[in-house]
């Protein structure tokens, strides 16, 4: 799969190709079914599949520091995508003033067809694009047969009686639902970074903990968890996790950390790719760092029983 970054790597591209367009935070089940939809019409027409995105997320950049949280990094999305789709390319927009401010007609013209040649463009049904959000599939319908290119509505998809969304899937991880942002996701939840030295205090604690790099000081979901660690070879380590200030010690920065059940290896400056399998409680203040060990053991017993009785 290639990246093609900005305009510049856009002026780069040549020939006709099939194009959807949006945030795909998240890659859920609903995203999923367009991609797969994306790839049977490239193999059909014989062109290559790209997705249009945007960094920074729209959201982020008009609501900045009070935006919601997103669910992928740029990397863990591209990743993501690399691994599990057909697509031949990703078009990597900046998502800047001049660009929020681009007519939708105007970015149809000078993305889609004059730079990208689109002869077919997939949308979700309630996506929007362009200045205030005046681009949608009519639009779209009206622009097709002058432009030559075809165009389809991806509707929405249920989990249940759940509409399919990222959004959808904040709610949940914000409520420790798990298992109901899995059933969107089509996949457990993941988190990926670097192993970086931290203050060691769970090892004075007796849970040495696997800090994990984090770019974003915003996250979907906080507490202690149940975790599965990819990464570290071919096994799959069982762990519990905390996400959060630590405010026992006073912390200032949103940390996240692993403990690895059974595991005492130099893991540090690999990147690992952490699962979410079931919250076990909200992060806690503690009066003493002897309350807080207290609560650790009785925070693996409690993992240690989850996965006994997960069978795992």
């Amino acid at each position: 799969m290639k990246l093609i970054r900005g305009m510049a790597g856009l002026r780069q591209w040549s020939g006709a190709s099939v194009v959807t367009i949006g945030n795909f935070d998240g890659v859920h089940c609903g995203h999923q079914k367009m991609l797969k939809r994306l790839c049977e019409k490239s193999r059909e027409l014989g062109l290559p599949s790209v997705l249009v995105t945007f960094e920074p997320l729209p959201h982020e950049f008009f609501a900045a520091d009070k935006a919601h949280a997103r669910l992928m990094s740029l990397r863990e999305k591209l990743q993501y995508l690399s691994a599990n789709t057909d697509l031949d390319a990703v078009l990597c927009l900046v998502f800047n003033r001049a660009l929020s401010g681009q007519p939708a007609e105007h970015f149809i013209s000078e993305i889609v067809l004059d730079g990208l040649s689109a002869k077919y463009v997939l949308l979700g049904d309630d996506f929007r694009f362009g200045h205030q959000r005046t681009g949608d599939y009519k639009l779209l319908q009206n622009l097709s047969a002058a432009g030559g290119f075809e165009v389809e509505a991806m509707a929405s998809i249920n989990v249940g009686a759940v509409r399919v969304s990222s959004t959808g899937v904040r709610v949940a991880l914000a409520q420790g639902d798990l298992a109901q942002a899995q059933s969107l996701l089509g996949r457990p939840y993941r988190l990926s970074g670097r192993v970086v030295k931290g203050d060691q205090l769970g090892r004075t604690l007796g849970y040495p903990t696997a800090n994990i790099h984090l770019r974003r000081q915003h996250l979907p979901l906080s507490g202690v968890f149940a975790v599965f660690m990819h990464g570290l070879g071919e096994c799959v380590y069982q762990g519990m996790a905390n996400i959060g200030w630590r405010p026992t010690v006073g912390g200032r920065e949103l940390r996240f950390e692993v403990n690895l059940l059974d595991f005492d290896e130099d893991i540090y400056g690999r990147h690992v790719e952490i699962d979410f399998a079931a919250k076990l409680r909200d992060e806690q203040r503690f009066d003493s760092l002897d309350d807080l060990k207290a609560q650790l053991a009785a925070d693996e017993s409690a993992v240690r029983e989850y996965f006994f009785r997960a069978g795992f």
